[in-house]
């Protein structure tokens, strides 16, 4: 089983490529660097919560949507 960093990093990705939103896109729009989301999506390290927030506004979803896995 994937740990919540990995699942995270999953739905997310899912969520951005639904949203037709590329990562150097959503990188721009949160002020975050693509290495970030990269990193992010991969389950490499989590966002922080104001992150959190940023990336949901941008996918245009509640946060709590973004653990939904």
């Amino acid at each position: 089983m994937a740990n919540l960093k990995q699942q995270f990093g999953a739905r997310l990705k899912l969520l951005r490529t639904q949203k037709g939103i590329t990562q150097e896109s959503l990188a721009a729009q949160t002020d975050l660097t693509i290495e970030s989301i990269s990193n992010i999506e991969r389950g490499i390290f989590g966002p922080r919560f104001g992150n959190l927030e940023k990336i949901a506004a941008v996918l245009n979803v509640e946060v709590k949507l973004l653990f939904d896995f």
